[in-house]
């Protein structure tokens, strides 16, 4: 079952381009990796999706979720959809955290939006899922504000807060990004399997083929706007048509051949 389907998605800031007719599908369950250079518009094609575009961005096309026209809705009526149905984790957790709250009411406030819970019980439940995503001492945890704990336990917060309401859709913007190479693979391995306990379709947006390779199923190769390839990962490696996505791949694959060799499987 199709759950988002893009068409013809144009996104201008004045008169200049910066996602130029892009269309994809994505299916219930499925995960679907953009990639692209810096500038390639992936991150604007994701933030479209869940109708938070900088201002002053002009907006065509067609964007359905679950059978409803998302597109140039108002913040209020994404509001339902947004944090409920689709969850977010950003590149940088500390600029998207509040650093004036506790992270427990943070993990909470979707729970109170949108399944109406009272404090206690959405507080609670903050601490289960500050353990579901592995931190220590989740207690303590849930009582510390975002500049108190380090880049990966910011970033697995803001994993339990897309993740809180059980959405049908993960959108991941670069998130292991800014994080030691260490952590950076703790972070995705735990993506892995939260959204495969949870049957989530993930969206997974990088510049780095070898980790998209490795999150997905299928890739959309973006350069300068416009998609100019979308293949399963296996056709990809194994002959991509673009000359753009020939370079990702022989880029990636003199980085980390046996990286990439693993990967050309799709995710584990």
């Amino acid at each position: 079952m199709t759950l988002l389907q893009v068409r013809n998605l144009t996104i201008r800031f004045g008169r200049k381009v910066v996602v130029d007719d892009v269309s994809f599908d994505l299916d219930a369950g499925e995960r679907l990796g953009i990639i692209g250079e810096s500038g390639s518009g992936k991150t604007l094609t994701s933030l479209a999706v869940i109708g938070l575009l900088p201002e002053g961005a002009v907006v065509d096309g067609s964007i359905v979720f679950d059978n409803v026209e998302i597109l140039n809705r108002s913040d209020g009526q994404l509001s339902s959809i947004r944090g409920n149905h689709i969850g977010m984790v950003f590149q940088e957790p500390l600029t998207a955290l509040n650093p004036l709250m506790r992270v427990g009411k943070q993990i909470a406030q979707p729970l109170r939006i949108h399944r109406g819970m009272r404090m206690k019980a959405a507080l609670a439940r903050a601490t289960e899922l500050c353990e579901r995503v592995g931190l220590p001492d989740p207690e303590r945890i849930v009582r510390s504000y975002p500049h108190q704990l380090s880049g990966g336990q910011r970033q697995r917060i803001g994993l339990a807060i897309a993740l809180a309401c059980d959405p049908s859709l993960l959108i991941a913007d670069e998130p292991t990004t800014a994080l030691d190479v260490t952590v950076q693979q703790e972070v995705l391995n735990l993506i892995n399997e939260l959204v495969r306990e949870q049957g989530s379709a993930l969206m997974f947006v990088s510049h780095d083929l070898p980790v998209v390779s490795m999150m997905t199923e299928r890739v959309a190769v973006m350069r300068s706007g416009t998609m100019v390839e979308l293949a399963t990962v296996s056709k990809l490696f194994g002959g991509a048509r673009h000359e753009y996505s020939q370079m990702l791949v022989r880029a990636a694959r003199q980085s980390d051949d046996e990286f990439v060799r693993i990967s050309e499987g799709g995710h584990r």
